[in-house]
């Protein structure tokens, strides 16, 4: 990036050749792109043209995978239907049949299945290692192992990846990695820079910000994205221009509301440690002054009713996913969480006390203050 990070996401894109100067990039909501003859037609699978079929590349589409890209310092990017969706690309980008991936231990529980159960149906095998310890990691590579994958700030418990130890030790073995950067957003860390080969968003979340979108973004080493282009538009997880759009434009505001977000969150996780009732506080506190994402987790008392925990929370609201501007709660051994084995949630400290909470842009205080009067009633 040339300019600092605030200012490149407003003025980073590309300029447009067309010669209508739109001050934002217009909506191009068609499935297909018309050709003047057959010549031009052919002269696409040439290299002469740069859209046929928006299953194939829009230009809205395009334009979000190219922003992102830049904010984490990568070459290029992609969007596709799905945070998902983006990570099975990446995923497929760079293993086969036969190969073995070497994933942490407390990932994301959608994640997790995908690993464990749908990529197991097609002969790709994954050990999921605790990544706190990395010289267990590197005893459970084999000769056929090809990835490591991690997120940067893991979901939910918050622990903070050791990014420059997990490159290090992919080098060591010639492996590829990639992290799912989601919480942290490129505002607060960016992996590329950090030697991470492939970084992966649910674009749902921070990116486009605002709950209204369902949307995922991969970036990352161009050969490996190029791989991973053909498998979005050969499986068809593409996404929609206009959710592309959709997305582009909430981009725009990812330093202000990061910085609001974040503020909040760390001054949440500060009043609840000093709550009788809260036996624990999930948030990487010693990352950054200013706050190190917006996510707060926390292990309630069993003192504390579960249920009417979450009826006491009048204006926030519970949600099975996180990041819009509104505070919200959800409850991950139900929802995020639900399809890993009791015995993993239990190794991992995902019980039915521990409470997710994506913290919004509100005033702190009256967070602060709803959290406090919730856990009150609920005693």
């Amino acid at each position: 990036m040339g300019k600092k990070f605030e200012t490149e996401i407003l003025h980073g894109r590309k300029k447009s050749n067309s010669k209508i100067t739109s001050k934002v990039t217009p909506i191009y909501q068609t499935s297909a792109f018309s050709f003047k003859d057959l010549d031009e037609l052919e002269g696409f699978y040439h290299g002469n043209g740069q859209y046929l079929y928006s299953r194939v590349g829009n230009p809205n589409t395009d334009e979000l995978g190219e922003a992102v890209a830049r904010l984490e310092g990568a070459p290029a990017g992609i969007a596709s239907s799905s945070g998902l969706s983006a990570i099975l690309a990446g995923v497929l980008a760079v293993v086969k049949n036969g190969d073995h991936i070497i994933a942490a231990d407390d990932l994301y529980g959608g994640s997790f299945h995908m690993l464990k159960e749908e990529l197991n149906q097609f002969g790709i095998e994954t050990s999921f290692v605790s990544f706190d310890n990395l010289a267990e990691v590197e005893k459970a590579i084999k000769d056929n192992t090809k990835l490591l994958y991690t997120e940067s700030i893991t979901n939910p418990l918050l622990r903070v990846e050791d990014i420059k130890g997990v490159v290090e030790l992919a080098h060591k073995h010639q492996l590829n990695t990639l992290v799912d950067n989601t919480f942290a957003t490129p505002y607060h860390c960016q992996p590329y820079s950090m030697g991470i080969d492939l970084v992966v968003h649910s674009a749902t979340k921070y990116i486009g910000g605002h709950s209204d979108v369902t949307i995922g973004v991969l970036t990352g080493r161009e050969d490996l994205v190029a791989s991973a282009r053909a498998k979005v538009v050969n499986l068809g997880t593409n996404v929609s221009p206009f959710e592309a759009w959709l997305t582009c434009r909430g981009l725009k505001t990812l330093a202000l509301r990061m910085k609001a977000q974040s503020s909040n969150a760390k001054k949440l996780a500060e009043a609840l440690l000093h709550n009788t009732f809260v036996e624990k506080v999930y948030y990487p506190f010693e990352q950054e002054k200013d706050g190190y994402g917006a996510m707060v987790t926390i292990e309630l008392s069993k003192s504390v009713d579960i249920n009417d925990f979450f009826r006491s929370l009048a204006w926030i609201k519970i949600a099975p996913t996180l990041a819009g501007v509104e505070t919200t709660v959800s409850h991950p051994l139900t929802t995020s969480h639900r399809s890993l084995p009791p015995e993993a949630c239990e190794a991992l400290g995902i019980t039915k006390e521990v409470v997710r909470i994506s913290v919004g842009i509100e005033h702190a205080d009256d967070i602060i203050v709803q959290f406090e009067q919730a856990i009150e009633k609920s005693l």
